[in-house]
C-alpha cells in the first residue's frame, strides 16, 4: 500500500487496484479530504502534483465493509453487554480487519433484557460506535431455534415492537421473526405494521413456515414499506438464509424458495454467512448466480468468538463451545442442561467471508458490492458503501488475497 508522502491534516491518497462500484480500476488512487472521497480514478491522471508511489503487486483498495448482522468479536458479544467498553470492544475488532460500518445484532431474551440490551446499543449508535441495531428474535420458531434460547421465544406482540423502537431511539434497523407465530403477520396491528411504522424492516428467519405463508409475509412488508414515510429501505431482508429453515425440498419448498423467489424479483434481500462453515460454497455460488449482488448481502453472524482462540464463551444465554473453528451450542450446559450442538453464530471478520465468497467462484467486485453496497443500501444510507466521490473516506486495503493491510475510517487510519 501506498500513501502520499506529505500529505496535508486531513488529506489522504491511497493507490492499488481500487474496486469502483463499476469495475476494478487498476492502479487507481482514492483521493479522501476532510474525512470525505473527492477523487477515484487512474494514477496517472490524479490531480496531484506527486503521486505516492506504486505500492506492491496486487495490492487492492476496497471501501469500507457494511456488516448487517453481527453478535459480537474479540472476546466480547452485544448480548453479553454491559457496557459502552464491551460495545466498542467489538465494533473495534471488527473495524481492524476492514468493516467500517457496523450493525450490532442482539438475539432472543427476556423483556428486560431485550430493553436494556436496546438502550445500551442506541447509546453507542449515537456515539457512531455502531450504525444500528438488529433484534434476532423474540418472535421465532422453537422448531427452529438454532443457537437461540427456545425458553425466550414469544408470541407476536406489537407493543414490545414498540418499547423496543422508543429504547432503540431511531437506531432499530431490522427485526428477525417467523411468518408463522401468532401476531407476526396476521394483519392489522401486528409485528409486521409495528415494525414499519418504527422504521424498522421486517427479516424473515428462524421459521419453519410453508413457501406460501412467507411469500404473503413478504408481499405485506413489502407493500407496507412502500408506504411508509419512515421506512429506510423498500425490501424486507432474510436472516441467514438456509440456516435456521427447513431445507428446501421439492415437494415442501419452504422458506428458502419463497425467499429466493422474493430476492430475484427484487422484493427482498437475502442475507449469506458465506464463511465456508455455514454454506457450501457451490451455495454461495448458486444464489448469487440467481439474485446477483444486489438481491444478497454477505454477513458474519459473528459471535464474541470471531477473532479468538477455541474455547467455550456465551451468546445470551446459551453456552458454545469453539472447536477446530465451528462454534457450537455446548451438548452438556451447566445446570446438566443437554445442549443443541447446533451452530452458534460465525467466527470470521466480514473481509473473511469476502474471500471465501471469491474463493467460492464469485466475481470479485459482485462479492465486495455484496458487502458494501447492497448492505448500505438495505441500511438506507447513502454516505458509505463504496468509492465515489462524496461519500464517507472508508477504505480497506488488501494484499492480493484479500488480507487486511490497513483500514481507514473517516478519512483517517485505523490504528
Amino acid at each position: 500500500m501506498a500513501v502520499g508522502p506529505s500529505e496535508a491534516p486531513g488529506a489522504l491518497t491511497v493507490r492499488g487496484d481500487v474496486v469502483t462500484p463499476s469495475g476494478v480500476l487498476p492502479d487507481g488512487l482514492v483521493v479522501a479530504r476532510d474525512g470525505r472521497v473527492v477523487w477515484v480514478g487512474p494514477a496517472d491522471d490524479a490531480p496531484l502534483g506527486d503521486l505516492p508511489p506504486a505500492p506492491p503487486a496486487g495490492t487492492r483498495v476496497l471501501p469500507g465493509l457494511v456488516d448487517l448482522h453481527c453478535h459480537g468479536g474479540g472476546g466480547a458479544s452485544f448480548p453479553d453487554a454491559t457496557g459502552p467498553d464491551d460495545v466498542r470492544r467489538v465494533a473495534d475488532e471488527h473495524l481492524r480487519h476492514g468493516t467500517t460500518t457496523l450493525v450490532a445484532s442482539l438475539v432472543t431474551a427476556p423483556r428486560a433484557v431485550l430493553l436494556a440490551r436496546t438502550a445500551l446499543l442506541a447509546a453507542a449508535a449515537r456515539e457512531g460506535v455502531v450504525a444500528g441495531i438488529h433484534l434476532e428474535g423474540p418472535f421465532l420458531s422453537r422448531a427452529r431455534a438454532g443457537a437461540q434460547h427456545p425458553d425466550d421465544m414469544v408470541d407476536g406482540d406489537a407493543d414490545l415492537v414498540r418499547e423496543l423502537a422508543v429504547a432503540a431511539q431511531g437506531h432499530l434497523v431490522s427485526m428477525t421473526l417467523a411468518p408463522e407465530v401468532p401476531g407476526v403477520a396476521d394483519g392489522g396491528d401486528d409485528v409486521l405494521a409495528a415494525l414499519v411504522a418504527a422504521g424498522a424492516l421486517p427479516s424473515v428467519g428462524h421459521t419453519d413456515a410453508s413457501a406460501e405463508r412467507v411469500d404473503a409475509a413478504v408481499a405485506r412488508a413489502f407493500d407496507l414499506l412502500a408506504t411508509s414515510a419512515r421506512a429506510r429501505g423498500a425490501r424486507p431482508t432474510a436472516t441467514h438464509l438456509f440456516n435456521g429453515m427447513p431445507p428446501l425440498h421439492h415437494r415442501d419448498p419452504g422458506p428458502v424458495a419463497a425467499c429466493l423467489g422474493a430476492a430475484a424479483r427484487g422484493e427482498l434481500v437475502v442475507e449469506l454467512v458465506a464463511d465456508g462453515t455455514h454454506l457450501a460454497p457451490a451455495t454461495v455460488r448458486a444464489v448469487m448466480e440467481l439474485v446477483g449482488p444486489d438481491g444478497a448481502v454477505l454477513v458474519t453472524d459473528a459471535i464474541a468468538a470471531a477473532g479468538m482462540a477455541d474455547g467455550d464463551y456465551r451468546l445470551g444465554p446459551q453456552g458454545v463451545r469453539v472447536e477446530g473453528g465451528v462454534a457450537r451450542v455446548l451438548v452438556d450446559l451447566p445446570g446438566g442442561r443437554p445442549g443443541t450442538g447446533a451452530i452458534a453464530g460465525g467466527l470470521a471478520h466480514l473481509l473473511d467471508v469476502v474471500r471465501a465468497t471469491v474463493a467460492a467462484g464469485v466475481p470479485l467486485l459482485d462479492a465486495v458490492r455484496a458487502a458494501s453496497a447492497t448492505p448500505a443500501q438495505v441500511l438506507g444510507r447513502h454516505d458509505v458503501g463504496a468509492l465515489v466521490a462524496g461519500r464517507r473516506a472508508d477504505l480497506v486495503v488488501t494484499t492480493a488475497d484479500l488480507r487486511p493491510v490497513r483500514v481507514a475510517r473517516d478519512g483517517s487510519w485505523v490504528a
